[in-house]
């Protein structure tokens, strides 16, 4: 149940992104992470990441992951 991705959000501010999606999908845990930054490649189905560039802005739709 909930919401599994958020196109809507490429081009807003990451902390109104993750703000966004903890309130329509509560039962996901969200991270911001800066591109380029590394991470680990495991699928979650219980994580969304926003990757936001360097002036916090997201980049690419976040998704369940």
């Amino acid at each position: 149940p909930g919401k599994s991705s958020w196109p809507e959000l490429v081009g807003t501010n990451g902390e109104v992104a993750a703000h966004i999606i903890e309130k329509e999908n509560p039962k996901v845990s969200v991270r911001i992470v800066k591109e380029g930054m590394m991470v680990t490649m495991d699928f979650r189905c219980d994580r969304v990441r926003v990757w936001v560039d360097n002036y916090g802005i997201v980049k690419t739709t976040p998704h369940i992951g």
